[in-house]
């Protein structure tokens, strides 16, 4: 299927490593070009990767997403080396684990600050321009916890829902103006995120982090994690001209463990 990516525009935020990378190769894959960001200057690594790899144009910007300066940066960096913004990615590195009584007032502004206010801040960054442009498309990566919450994870379970309620009513106000808005909410899917829960909960429980991973997904009916590419798959589809009238929809990347029917 052709995606009708090619020569599109994507930013992608938090994209050196894990899902945000995986979904970065593959919008260069299908023929876009890609800016992309990160705190890291593995950003370069990963971007030098994909751009060897697929003969994209592939820009490469140091940010940190808690900071707003350094969004407005990334989007004039874009914008002054492509000229306009087709689609923006937004992915974020998730909150710290935690129970309730565990975490402080601080960690939940933390929290806010990188999982909600890093999506708004890119949204106003990034919507005026598409508006000017005529259209555009816009996704968000957050987690199937939106639909039903995770143990220990109760600051990604409160703020994602957050984001979604920013995306949903997004979706009402921008789709007149011809920009799609959408989320993708993986479960379990094996990356350097998910392995570092899996440490995390494997010195809380006394075991190991592979009894851990076999526990959280003895419900899931595939019988395992997703992988990243299959995520990016799924992610850049989603994003991408060929999904032309998914809108306003929080799309489950799980494998089937969410049961409820809507």
């Amino acid at each position: 299927m052709d995606l009708g990516l090619t020569d599109k525009i994507v930013l992608v935020t938090a994209a050196s490593k894990g899902l945000g990378k995986a979904a970065a190769r593959e919008f260069a894959r299908e023929g876009a070009h890609v800016a992309m960001c990160a705190r890291s200057d593995q950003i370069e690594t990963a971007a030098a990767e994909i751009r060897q790899e697929a003969g994209r144009r592939v820009l490469a910007l140091r940010a940190d997403l808690t900071q707003p300066s350094d969004i407005e940066a990334v989007v004039a960096a874009t914008l002054s080396e492509f000229g306009r913004i087709d689609i923006l990615f937004i992915n974020s590195g998730g909150p710290k684990p935690g129970n309730f009584l565990s975490l402080t007032p601080s960690d939940w502004e933390a929290a806010v600050h990188l999982t909600l206010m890093s999506a708004v801040r890119l949204c106003y960054a990034v919507v005026p321009h598409m508006i000017q442009q005529g259209g555009g498309s816009i996704v968000t990566t957050q987690s199937y916890s939106v639909k039903q919450p995770i143990d220990n994870l109760i600051l990604s379970n409160s703020i994602r829902m957050a984001v979604i309620g920013l995306m949903k009513s997004l979706a009402n106000e921008l789709g007149p103006k011809g920009i799609r808005v959408n989320s993708i909410n993986p479960a379990w899917t094996w990356t350097e995120r998910v392995e570092q829960l899996m440490n995390d909960r494997a010195i809380r429980n006394g075991t190991t982090p592979e009894i851990e991973a076999a526990n959280v997904t003895s419900d899931v009916p595939l019988g395992r994690m997703g992988t990243v590419e299959e995520f990016a798959r799924a992610a850049v589809w989603l994003a991408s001209p060929a999904a032309s009238f998914i809108h306003g929809h929080a799309l489950m990347f799980d494998g089937g463990a969410v049961k409820a029917a809507l």
